[in-house]
């Protein structure tokens, strides 16, 4: 069954991938994690200022301690020893990074990347600033087409991402998005990336396992 599994993984992967590309991405399918985390750090060089956009995708591959471990900085605004004006500062250096690494909220068959941000930092650093930005997406964030995507946001993504950073938001409590109008509503930002922006070296990377939300 485990063979199906990935075999349908791959297929799927795949083929986001060459739209993507068709889309002027540059775009690559790794089919573990271990191989997605080495195709990174070839990209990451001893001295690299390293930006990250609060993925819980990049956490799981360890990518952080992996540049730390190799001379880079690593600029994490999501550093809970960080006071709220070194945030702000950690927010703004990101934007301009040598590398910034995120992941999608979702990508489409076709080749978009679909996202809700509730300062709009990962979204723009994704858009321009930093020399490169590398998105990391698993499978699990696969999805039919915009339509399809914006509903995987709100039905998962952003009730869960709600539950981990403690909001007092309605989605904790019912599982989905309530449209509320709470002022600690963190879906504030919502984009989609149809292409590659002008003037941004932005590599999609889409790994064959479930990662992140």
């Amino acid at each position: 069954m485990k063979e199906i599994y990935n075999l349908h993984n791959e297929t799927i992967g795949l083929k986001v991938v060459e739209n993507l590309k068709k889309n002027d991405f540059s775009a690559v399918y790794f089919k573990t994690g271990v191989e997605a985390s080495k195709f990174i750090m070839d990209n990451i060089r001893k001295g690299d200022k390293v930006g990250f956009g609060g993925s819980m995708t990049v956490v799981k591959l360890g990518i952080q301690e992996k540049v730390a471990s190799i001379g880079g900085f690593v600029l994490d605004h999501g550093d809970p020893t960080l006071s709220p004006d070194d945030k702000m500062e950690t927010l703004r250096g990101e934007l301009l990074s040598d590398v910034f690494i995120c992941s999608s909220n979702a990508v489409t068959m076709d080749g978009e990347l679909v996202n809700i941000d509730g300062v709009g930092n990962r979204i723009a650093a994704m858009t321009f600033g930093p020399k490169k930005v590398i998105v990391v997406v698993g499978v699990n964030k696969i999805c039919k087409n915009e339509s399809s995507a914006f509903e995987r946001l709100e039905q998962i993504a952003a009730p869960m991402n709600n539950m981990r950073l403690k909001m007092p938001n309605p989605c904790t409590k019912t599982g989905v998005c309530m449209d509320c109008k709470a002022a600690s509503r963190i879906c504030r930002v919502y984009s989609v990336i149809k292409r590659r922006p002008v003037r941004t070296d932005m590599t999609v990377i889409v790994i064959g396992e479930e990662l992140g939300y």
